[in-house]
């Protein structure tokens, strides 16, 4: 037996743009043999990914959901809206969150690893699959898990957006409350969910900033600086409703006129009940990712010309 060694394997990934372990695989199979192992990963329609690896998988899907009692949101990517929305790719990103719940895997990586919710095979075998039926690059980006405590799921536009709100229920249903919170997380995408979440630093950027705004206006520049302490202590409330979830105004103001921890106090007490706000995990499908600008007019003269 041919004795496969990690630069092998890492100069066949790159010439096919296939995992890691699929070429290890592949030249298992074929004795170490490059070329056959190449033949191998195109005949099972793995090498094909190649092709689609300068793509950016950047659109996909933010899910939240609650399965047995445990709170789960997770972004899985593709490169179209197209793939997103159909029901082979919505299957198995609810499937991913199902396997979350139901164990808990350290990382993405281990998520890989874990057991499919369907058949024998893993994460990764149902991604491959998935990948021979519609073609695309897919990533399972980030996810996250709570069990403790009552979380509420919230998915906006299809998946645009993925929250989960976690909260602290005594005697009540708090599934209204919750999923108002979320679509004011949604909505706003706070910075912090409380004001004491507000670190020192951020304090003293903001009234330094605040300071120097009032030295630069001609009517607030003379004012004496114990005035312009109290101004600033002002703006700070200020900054702690624009930042801050809990100091926020509720943006349903149909339904409360206050902030959103005022609001979940009111909520809780008609219900007969208690309710805190914990924490939540707020995913939007995309954020932070750089998109590709692809140039489809000199790739189609390159596939030309190739030809």
């Amino acid at each position: 037996m041919a004795n496969i060694t990690a630069a092998i394997v890492n100069e066949l990934r790159q010439a096919t743009g296939c995992g890691l372990m699929d070429c290890k695989k592949a030249l298992v199979e074929n004795d170490g043999d490059m070329d056959k192992a190449i033949v191998y990963l195109r005949e099972k329609g793995l090498a094909s990914q190649a092709k689609k690896a300068s793509r950016v998988a950047a659109e996909g899907m933010a899910y939240a959901a609650v399965i047995d009692g445990i709170g789960v949101v997770v972004e899985v990517n593709c490169e179209t809206d197209f793939v997103a929305n159909g029901e082979p790719f919505v299957k198995f990103v609810k499937g991913v969150a199902e396997v979350i719940a139901k164990q808990n895997p350290a990382d993405v990586d281990a998520l890989q690893e874990c057991k499919w919710v369907e058949g024998n095979g893993t994460v990764k075998d149902a991604k491959d699959e998935l990948f021979l039926a519609i073609r695309e690059n897919m990533s399972i980006r980030r996810f996250a898990r709570i069990a403790d405590g009552t979380c509420v799921p919230y998915v906006h536009m299809k998946g645009k957006i993925g929250v989960l709100v976690n909260l602290e229920v005594e005697g009540c249903n708090a599934t209204e409350i919750g999923s108002n919170v979320a679509m004011q997380i949604a909505a706003l995408n706070p910075r912090f969910w409380d004001k004491s979440q507000v670190s020192e630093d951020v304090l003293a950027e903001e009234k330094k900033i605040m300071m120097a705004q009032m030295d630069n206006d001609p009517k607030m520049a003379g004012k004496p600086e114990q005035v312009k302490e109290k101004i600033v202590v002002g703006k700070l409330n200020k900054f702690y409703a624009e930042n801050c979830l809990l100091q926020q105004e509720f943006v349903r103001g149909d339904i409360f006129q206050g902030s959103v921890e005022n609001y979940i106090a009111d909520a809780a007490k008609k219900l007969g009940g208690k309710v805190s706000f914990k924490t939540a995990v707020r995913f939007e499908k995309g954020e932070g990712i750089e998109k590709k600008q692809e140039d489809f007019a000199a790739e189609i003269a390159s596939m030309v010309k190739k030809a």
